[in-house]
């Protein structure tokens, strides 16, 4: 019977021991999406900076004054975060600073 509930126990620490590991493994690979380059050619196609202030008014005359990433409703990050994943940009972090023409405001 001791021999059973062992035999039990390894194999529940084993199967936790892996489902562990996946999860931290998830983990990692969300927290090392690259950064969004501005030469990336979805960033290029929205008009993406990675500080506003840099924005040209002339050429993208959407942009008004105080829009940035960090709110938009696009934007999936926690407040106060430098950077966090938006949907038009699958795997790549964006900057809070930045913009694109895609800005929509939060509701």
């Amino acid at each position: 019977m001791t021999l059973l509930k062992t035999n039990f126990s390894r194999r529940v620490f084993i199967m936790q021991a892996i489902a562990v590991s996946g999860a931290v493994l998830t983990a990692q690979q969300v927290a090392a999406q690259a950064a969004l380059a501005e030469s990336d050619a979805q960033a290029v196609a929205l008009g993406y900076k990675t500080d506003a202030s840099k924005v040209d008014k002339a050429k993208q005359t959407k942009y008004a004054a105080g829009q940035v990433c960090s709110n938009c409703a696009l934007f999936q990050a926690a407040s106060g975060a430098a950077a966090g994943a938006c949907p038009l940009f699958a795997g790549k972090q964006v900057a809070a600073k930045g913009w694109c023409t895609a800005w929509a405001k939060k509701a």
